[in-house]
């Protein structure tokens, strides 16, 4: 499934949060430096939808706060 969400860096606590429009506001603590914000998002995002890490993936917005990943939510077993 991909998701698109919107990122606020620098923020005290790590959390996410709907909006009235059903669009997902991550949380972090990370600055948007060197893509440290980016590798917290994904970390958030794989406690909230409970998959591993390699499930998540981001897709585009490296350098936005408007981001669309991708989440493996069914492994394909081989």
């Amino acid at each position: 499934m991909r998701v698109n969400i919107i990122v606020h860096p620098n923020s005290k606590k790590r959390r996410i949060a709907k909006d009235i429009l059903g669009q997902l506001n991550v949380y972090v603590s990370a600055p948007p430096v060197e893509g440290k914000a980016n590798k917290e998002v994904a970390e958030v995002l794989t406690e909230y939808f409970n998959v591993k890490k390699s499930a998540v993936r981001l897709i585009s917005g490296h350098k936005s706060k408007l981001k669309l990943f991708e989440i493996e939510t069914n492994p394909s077993t081989q």
